[in-house]
């Protein structure tokens, strides 16, 4: 698993403590809305071009350890 935490940060003066990208206001949920609405590393970053191939596999890291870490209930069927 990558070490996410170099590249995403929460503060509370940036977008109400959304987690974004580091040095940007560019939010970690909208850059992983872009990737599950299949746009490619090269299509995001050609919209983003602060944000590197680094930052969005940490983007990935980041709802990894989310997921990973949280408490679930079986879904019912």
């Amino acid at each position: 698993m990558r070490d996410w935490t170099d590249n995403i940060e929460s503060n509370p003066d940036i977008l109400y403590g959304k987690p974004v990208v580091k040095g940007t206001r560019v939010p970690v949920d909208m850059v992983l809305e872009k990737m599950s609405n299949g746009q490619s590393f090269q299509e995001i970053i050609r919209s983003y071009p602060d944000l590197t191939d680094k930052d969005l596999y940490a983007c990935l890291a980041y709802a990894s350890s989310l997921i990973r870490n949280e408490i679930t209930k079986p879904l019912a069927s």
